[in-house]
């Protein structure tokens, strides 16, 4: 019917359903050497899964790995529903077995093994993760009647909670079953997902314990892209891969379909033998002992393959299929290993140099800060000295004037003595407050400086007592004496008088001569005594004026010492906390310089030590992938021995 050719060498030509003249070529062939080769490359596999911390890996190797050195060859026949499978399987060994429910393409898997008498079980496994050549208990085997398997399923099944993990275990004596073939008729597939489907195939042969898979597919229905993806990682893991394109009776074009399926796998670069049978025809040809027509059914050509296979599996398909799981484990295993040593080429930076990074930039950054603090205090400085003078002067105008306000309306020979307190207490607010506020502009100055230090230095303000210097406030102001005033006695004042009441006298006199009166009358003498009052009184004012100028002049002269005093005190003060200040921040500097070069010395050698330790990493990875390329070698010597 078909050339078992398989791989990217299949022939791309259609085949005919009669048998070719030459042997067909067998995709495992090669003779059987019988050599322990395959095991000891396995196990080195295995071994190198464990040393990589792949336990998963390692376990799924070492199953394979027995399944090998069974006798049985298990045939998994999967494919979407409705495409043939349990009827291939039915015409394989001519017995209904597959397939006996309604709902067969979802419904119960059926393992077919030989058997002397014909005999079937229901098994109800622990888990729907468990293996199915792994032994169970007899209460785990549900006794099933051969002669109407259908119905004893049905009732076996309706006895059991929905979704409960069983397969059907039939023994059946057929001779092509007696060789140690095992068949499989798994559920249907679903492509909703394709890497899902990859996915459920592989666990699905790795719990059937399958050896070799079959995929069925209709004849005239194209393979999908999903159908080609999971037969592409089908074919990686079991090498004798085999499409079988069912019902070839109905597809008049059916050596079209079969050309064209082999060409579409060979382009996919899948490593599968393809071959198109009719179900339908074969069964008829049993029935009737139609040796021709048996052979026009194909399933000639398909059972000396399966026999091959059988006989394949202890050296040509177990040299193919460690070679096949030894490379996909390998390539595995080196992918995290590349993907790090190129993460390593790539030039990403590690902690150690990070931080050595940092480092440098830190000390960068402090260089810059010892600028930047130290023109901002000088700044600072010269701010406050010219805003403590122009405090100082507002404050001593205010002062002054309010003086002068007081000696407007007083006379300080008579108020000195209420004035004078009062002058004291107003100079020793105003430099108790001067100077309180020179310690805050002072405190305030020593926060703006230590705002230029970066975050990670913490605080750096320097204490209340370093910041605000002694010796800024004024120490007991003086007492200011009264100025020395004129007094007006009376006998200045008679003086005075009678100076003033002269001219009156006189000129009062000469005016009422004229009216025949002496020049000495009662209204001369009358003038006399009014001018003589008003000299006295004006004398007066003038000398009140003089007093009040004189105090003022002396309030002037007492305040103007007072505020040059003051002056300077605030500036030493300024100076003083300006030293005080710049001595306590490049301590800060100094501090941290040396704690960033001993953070420098030590990331320095961390990232010495951590270059050191890459490169001995990079080496140990390179070391790996070449140990992993030397056994990817040897498995591929696998497979080469398998198809030479």
């Amino acid at each position: 019917m078909t050339s078992w050719e398989a791989g990217t060498t299949a022939s791309t030509g259609p085949a005919s359903l009669i048998p070719h003249p030459r042997p067909a070529p067998d995709p495992l062939r090669g003779a059987a050497t019988g050599d322990p080769w395959w095991m000891d490359t396995m196990d080195a596999v295995i071994r190198t899964c464990q040393a990589h911390g792949r336990a998963d890996l390692a376990e799924r190797l070492t199953r394979r790995r027995a399944r090998l050195l069974h006798p049985q060859l298990r045939v998994l026949v999967v494919g979407p529903a409705q495409q043939g499978r349990s009827r291939l399987v039915n015409a394989l060994i001519n017995a209904s077995v597959c397939g006996v429910l309604p709902d067969a393409d979802t419904g119960v898997p059926t393992v077919v093994r030989h058997a002397d008498t014909p005999t079937a079980h229901l098994i109800r496994r622990d888990s729907p993760t468990a293996d199915w050549t792994a032994a169970v208990g007899l209460q785990a085997r549900i006794p099933l009647v051969p002669e109407r398997l259908g119905a004893s399923l049905a009732e076996a099944t309706a006895a059991l909670p929905a979704g409960a993990p069983v397969h059907v275990d039939v023994g059946v004596p057929r001779s092509l079953l007696a060789g140690g073939l095992v068949l499989i008729d798994a559920p249907a597939l679903t492509f909703a997902a394709p890497d899902r489907a990859v996915a459920a195939a592989h666990d699905l042969a790795d719990r059937a314990g399958a050896d070799l898979v079959v995929y069925t597919c209709e004849t005239g229905r194209r393979l999908s892209d999903d159908e080609l993806t999971v037969l592409t990682g089908l074919g990686r893991s079991f090498p004798g891969l085999l499409v079988v394109l069912t019902k070839a009776d109905y597809a008049p074009d059916w050596r079209r379909d079969l050309a064209e399926s082999r060409l579409r796998l060979n382009r996919a670069g899948i490593p599968a033998a393809v071959a198109a049978v009719s179900s339908s025809l074969r069964l008829h040809a049993v029935r009737t002992g139609d040796d021709a027509l048996n052979r026009e059914s194909g399933f000639a050509d398909l059972l000396v393959h399966l026999r091959k296979m059988v006989e394949a599996k202890p050296d040509r398909l177990a040299r193919a299929t460690a070679g096949a799981l030894g490379r996909l484990a390998i390539q595995e295993l080196a992918v995290p290993l590349r993907a790090e040593l190129d993460s390593q080429g790539d030039g990403v930076s590690s902690d150690a140099a990070a931080h050595l990074q940092a480092t440098h930039r830190r000390l960068d950054d402090l260089r810059k800060c010892t600028v930047r603090w130290q023109n901002r205090l000088s700044d600072e400085v010269a701010d406050l000295m010219s805003d403590i003078e122009h405090d100082l002067r507002e404050r001593v105008k205010a002062l002054l004037a309010e003086a002068d306000e007081f000696f407007a309306t007083n006379d300080p020979a008579k108020s000195w003595d209420e004035f004078e307190p009062w002058l004291r207490d107003a100079l020793q607010e105003l430099a108790t407050t001067s100077m309180t506020w020179l310690a805050e502009r002072t405190e305030w100055m020593a926060r703006r400086t230590a705002d230029m230090f970066p975050p990670e230095a913490g605080d750096v303000l320097p204490s209340t007592a370093l910041a605000i210097t002694d010796g800024g406030t004024l120490q007991g102001v003086s007492t200011l004496d009264a100025p020395p005033v004129a007094t007006f006695t009376p006998g200045q004042k008679l003086f005075i008088g009678l100076r003033g009441s002269y001219g009156g006298v006189v000129m009062f006199g000469l005016a009422t001569s004229l009216a025949g009166m002496s020049l000495i009358n009662p209204i001369s003498i009358g003038g006399g005594a009014l001018f003589g009052g008003k000299s006295v009184r004006d004398e007066s004012k003038t000398l009140l004026k003089r007093r009040q100028t004189e105090a003022r002049n002396a309030v002037r002269q007492h305040v103007d010492d007072i505020f040059t005093r003051l002056n300077k005190d605030a500036r030493d003060s300024v100076r003083r906390a300006q030293r005080a200040l710049r001595d306590h921040f490049t301590a800060v500097t100094e501090d941290l310089q040396e704690e960033t070069m001993e953070s420098l010395r030590n990331a320095k050698a961390a990232a010495d030590r951590d270059a050191a330790a890459r490169d001995a990493h990079d080496r140990r990875l390179r070391e790996e992938l070449a140990r992993l390329a030397e056994l990817h070698t040897q498995a591929q010597a696998l497979t080469d021995r398998a198809r030479a």
